[in-house]
């Protein structure tokens, strides 16, 4: 299998957080390895975990020798150095929970407990601290219990005292062991907490060049690959051919390149004559989007793969030359008498190193370092209208003008409502000019300059997915300064009712759904666009259904001031309905409600400009009760390509292990117990059932539930454990 290089790389494939294989160093002899990849809003962390307990005690009796605690990672010592020094930046927390018991002995005394990193090396500062520096973080911040020491722990208090931090200097970390000095006394007592080791970055992936002439090249030492060669790359380009890289030798030689819009070329020559291994794609590869080489040869054979398209391999002669002999340098970007390669090559590795392309482009003309234009390549991850950002490493979401956040602008932003509580959204705040509102919320006018109650609007797109066991009640309101208004009920049934009033008509236009029950406590969506006379309402996954405004009724939206949830609190007249429907008010829950430009629920959770904007009753807390329900089952760990078996995954300080013997004993016995009561219950009510099946009850197999639900959908959800399933796993991704 071929694993990425690193947690970025996943990220850039749209992966979200998980546990993932990554192989820090391509087809070298390290081998992949699990990792956790946290992927936040800006930064990519890779976390690697050990065995070693939080909270672990030491010491109470009198030691022959210094306690040792080994910390047990799952990667080796290499592996997580190619992890640390490829990363910009590593840390990992270490903890020291004391009772009469010395840490560095500060300020002047040998330390009592030191650590072991990277290469075997005693390391004498604590967390919070830096090399060379025996001290703890109070020590540092000059906050310690007493004074007169630099660690919390030195002063010998009979009470518990503590010393934490983060280890940052990641040329000395991973803790591989602990040593533990002064546990010996009586009373004196230590636990230790170690933290997973943690990065964030990966300068390899995006070390990259900008080729912008046809005659400028990059050069490096001669590659040193006799018996075995692994090239990997990222190109980018708009130009139909040009050469990758190219090194030579007396007659041999190994050279890869872009043939043509449509073929990469791999060619080398070991002195049996010019082999020559082509991918051909068929999709033009000059789109200014990245794409992926992975190139090997060895004494067996020879392979070439772009992007994910077929691997195509050679074998070797059995009999003649198998060492590759080069003399030249390496180019990049170029070869003699040859049409160069226009545009970007990024994480160029050799044989598991990575070359520093940026380094050397900064002192060669026609040669840039970095890249450009990633959005090209990763802009379709931003989902929910988030926009690409580029960065000088990669690309970013801006999620500010959707409902929603996270690295990709797919996590719902909901919050619960509690009975009486709501929350207004104002169109218009003082302060605030006309000019900048209309850019900001895309609300159209002809002129900017006009005041709030001037503004109109002919279309309108509202989204948002809600929760409820309660009806009537108000779940969005957009109120105006004139009489018009736009409203989303349940109705004392629990059917959904629309309700639009833009004058022209004596009632409000009303579009009532009253095919299923709303107000089940399950999640459901909403999305309803208005274009002049013209509405497309859809629910959940159901077909969007078009309805049409009176011909009578205006088709401008006049003078809109401001949206409600969860209830109405506006002065003038009411709709009478709307009204009666407000008391008590909503309860429940409400997400990712985006009313145009405007997501008033995230402006209120999450500080913002438009925060000014919001008013609210009660204190409303987040939460994803509301978030939208999945309509297509999660995919079987069989036929997912990214699962990782869940049981083999280490997930660390997961609760003790069973001690000793009696308590493993103990759980078996207690194991076998439960097995005997719980079968002798199914006996009794299989017998029960049996009974009672006989005495001239008439047996249907219509749903169970149905004779109590509203609908058939309703009893379909009541009956299919598949379908509470579904929402129960959407709401598990939040309680992880």
């Amino acid at each position: 299998a071929i694993y990425e290089l690193s947690c970025e790389a996943y990220k850039h494939l749209g992966k979200t957080s998980n546990y993932y294989w990554i192989d820090p160093d391509g087809s070298g002899a390290l081998g992949p390895l699990k990792v956790y990849c946290n992927m936040t809003e800006d930064k990519v962390w890779t976390t690697v975990y050990h065995d070693l307990q939080m909270q672990t005690s030491v010491g109470g009796n009198s030691l022959e020798k210094l306690p040792v605690l080994q910390l047990n990672y799952s990667a080796t010592m290499d592996q997580i150095s190619a992890i640390t020094s490829s990363a910009e930046y590593c840390e990992q927390f270490i903890s020291y929970s004391c009772k009469m018991s010395r840490l560095l002995n500060t300020p002047e005394g040998n330390p009592y407990t030191w650590w072991v990193g990277k290469a075997n090396e005693k390391h004498f500062y604590w967390g919070g601290s830096g090399p060379g520096i025996q001290k703890c973080a109070c020590g540092i911040e000059r906050n310690c219990t007493d004074p007169k020491y630099y660690c919390n722990c030195d002063a010998d208090y009979k009470q518990w005292r503590k010393d934490t931090g983060m280890l940052s200097y990641k040329e000395h970390l991973p803790v591989s062991q602990v040593v533990i000095g002064d546990v010996d006394r009586p009373g004196s007592e230590a636990k230790i907490s170690v933290g997973p080791v943690r990065c964030q970055g990966d300068r390899n992936y995006w070390n990259a060049a900008s080729f912008v002439t046809s005659s400028s090249y990059l050069h490096f030492s001669t590659f040193q690959g006799e018996t075995s060669a692994d090239i990997s790359f990222y190109f980018k380009t708009s130009a139909s051919d040009g050469v990758f890289l190219e090194n030579l030798g007396n007659t041999d030689f190994i050279k890869l390149e872009l043939k043509s819009a449509t073929e990469v070329s791999f060619s080398f020559d070991v002195g049996n004559g010019p082999v020559e291994i082509v991918v051909r794609s068929p999709n033009p590869l000059n789109d200014d989007q990245w794409h992926r080489v992975n190139a090997e040869r060895n004494v067996k054979q020879a392979s070439l793969q772009v992007d994910q398209l077929p691997l195509e391999v050679r074998k070797a002669p059995t009999e003649g030359h198998t060492r590759l002999e080069l003399y030249s340098q390496l180019y990049v970007g170029a070869a003699g008498g040859q049409r160069g390669f226009l545009g970007c090559i990024r994480s160029l590795r050799m044989n598991g190193v990575t070359l520093d392309l940026e380094e050397r482009a900064k002192v060669t003309p026609g040669v840039k370092p970095g890249c450009s234009g990633h959005c090209t390549s990763y802009g379709m991850y931003c989902a929910n209208g988030g926009k690409c950002v580029e960065k000088y490493n990669g690309y970013s979401c801006d999620c500010s003008t959707t409902a929603y956040d996270g690295p990709f602008c797919i996590k719902d932003v909901g919050a619960f409502f509690e009975e009486g509580m709501w929350l207004r959204y104002n169109f218009h705040s003082p302060g605030t000019s006309m000019k900048d509102l209309v850019s900001r919320t895309l609300l159209s006018s002809a002129d900017p300059e006009i005041t709030a109650p001037d503004l109109s609007l002919s279309k309108e797109e509202l989204s948002f997915s809600f929760s409820t066991t309660k009806s009537p009640c108000v779940l969005l309101y957009v109120s105006s300064y004139t009489q018009d208004f736009m409203a989303v009920l349940v109705k004392p049934s629990g059917y959904l009712q629309i309700r639009y009033s833009l004058g022209g008509t004596k009632e409000p236009y009303n579009i009532d759904v009253d095919h299923r029950n709303m107000a089940n406590g399950q999640p459901h969506t909403v999305n309803i666009t208005r274009n002049g006379r013209d509405i497309v309402l859809q629910l959940d996954h159901y077909p969007p259904t078009s309805y049409s405004l009176p011909t009578a009724s205006d088709i401008q939206f006049n003078s809109p001031k401001a949206l409600f949830l969860g209830k109405v609190i506006e002065i003038g007249k009411i709709d009478q309905d709307i009204y009666k429907y407000n008391t008590p008010g909503f309860t429940g829950c409400l997400s990712r409600v985006q009313f145009n430009q405007i997501a008033p629920l995230k402006a209120a959770l999450r500080p913002s400009n438009s925060s000014s904007h919001v008013h609210i009753k009660g204190e409303l807390v987040e939460s994803n009760c509301g978030a939208s329900p999945l309509t297509i089952p999660p995919m079987s760990a069989a036929t997912d390509p990214w699962h990782l078996d869940s049981a083999s995954a280490e997930f660390p300080y997961n609760g003790q292990a069973l001690g000793d013997g009696v308590n493993r004993n103990s759980a078996i016995i207690g194991g076998v117990i439960a097995v005997v009561i719980f079968t002798v219950l199914c006996t009794l009510v299989f017998l029960i059932r049996y009974m009672f099946r006989h005495k001239g009850t008439y047996h249907t197999n219509e749903a169970k539930g149905a004779e109590s639900a509203e609908s058939a959908d309703a009893a379909i959800m009541n009956n299919d454990p598949n379908f509470t399933e579904t929402i129960d796993e959407s709401k598990k991704e939040w309680l992880i």
